[in-house]
């Protein structure tokens, strides 16, 4: 007599920091049937790696909803709530100059008070040269700092803008361009978040604007220490795409960026988004 055998997550580490590969089929996948186990191995690594699992848009969307279901994006592009993300301006005409800031370390969602949970994303088409996608730990770098900073940093709060980001890769807009920026809103949220479970990670990124109630070369200062210090090599995962691979990461620990690619080269990737259902404090 024969004993069914539940199906597990089946995975290995990446680095002891962040990060795990995903070993299971697509079918065990879109079952449903390991739907808690991998939002419990989200949570613990952070950043998780579907390899060549080769999602179509419908299988992503399903398998988003299985995790907790889909948010609205940015610009609901389809039926499917799928986003595509290009710099191509042709693609994305009016938010492709928005995007421009995925190029340098941020956190989605800062200025919403409940941030987006996960995303969920899967390379359609690559650029020749550029367009990995890098993620860091906040929570285990946060862990890992000496007890003194986090006694320094426990009571901080930061503003965190869109416009502020912006400078990055535009540092000498036009009137209209900071006016536009800056009607997209700001919010004031802790340095430090801690989720449910207990876990406290750093909120940082290109969104930081300053920390309230400092002078702004201290505020800075501490900002960009923690970010070095977070994107160091022990926290930071470098994802080389191939064509058909997906990566999910949890967004309330992860920063992310993409490295530098021509926005003309093509570069397609699909994106869901899982819905929050944390604010950054109670």
């Amino acid at each position: 007599m024969s004993t069914a055998t539940a199906t597990r997550v089946r995975y290995e580490q990446i680095k002891p920091k962040i990060g795990a590969r995903i070993l299971n089929t697509k079918e065990e996948l879109l079952s449903g049937d390991l739907s808690d186990e991998i939002n419990a191995l989200l949570e613990e690594r952070g950043v998780l790696v579907f390899p060549g699992i080769n999602f179509n848009d419908e299988e992503q969307v399903k398998f988003s909803d299985l995790l907790g279901g889909n948010a609205d994006e940015i610009s609901k592009q389809d039926q499917n709530a799928v986003f595509k993300v290009s710099l191509d301006e042709k693609v994305n005409e009016n938010v492709a100059e928005y995007l421009k800031g995925s190029l340098y370390w941020h956190i989605d969602g800062t200025t919403n008070k409940v941030p987006i949970r996960a995303s969920m994303l899967s390379a359609k088409v690559l650029s020749p040269e550029g367009g990995d996608t890098e993620f860091a730990n906040t929570a285990t770098s946060y862990a890992d700092l000496p007890e003194d900073k986090k006694a320094e940093i426990e009571d901080m709060r930061v503003v965190h803008s869109l416009w502020c980001s912006q400078f990055y890769h535009t540092p000498e807009p036009s009137l209209k361009q900071i006016e536009d920026w800056q009607s997209r809103g700001e919010a004031e949220i802790p340095l430090v978040v801690t989720n449910a479970s207990g876990k406290k990670s750093l909120v940082l990124g290109n969104t930081a604007h300053y920390i309230k109630g400092l002078d702004l070369k201290d505020s800075q200062k501490i900002l960009h220490g923690l970010r070095e210090f977070a994107t160091s090599e022990p926290y930071m995962y470098a994802h080389k795409w191939t064509v058909g691979d997906t990566v999910m990461w949890d967004n309330r620990t992860s920063l992310h960026r993409a490295t530098p690619y021509d926005p003309a080269s093509g570069r397609m990737m699909h994106r869901t988004i899982n819905r929050g259902g944390e604010a950054w404090e109670a």
